[in-house]
């Protein structure tokens, strides 16, 4: 999935702030999660607009852009 699939950036959401595409929740909030020890479970449950597929989608592209590989 590409970044643009994942994450949206547009200046009339959330001040372009990146987002999760499709959604207001920023990226930002899916790392502090994980970041804090929360299961993506416990993240999903907080952000039902989100879908798992998204969540997963977000961390591939991240790991991509950091050249990590599975």
């Amino acid at each position: 999935m590409s970044f643009d699939d994942a994450i949206q950036v547009d200046s009339d959401v959330l001040g372009g702030t990146p987002v999760i595409t499709g959604t207001r929740v920023p990226v930002i909030t899916l790392i502090d999660y994980l970041e804090a020890g929360d299961t993506i479970q416990d993240f999903l449950s907080d952000f039902p607009s989100v879908s798992r597929d998204q969540a997963v989608a977000v961390l591939e592209v991240a790991r991509e852009a950091l050249g990590v590989r599975p």
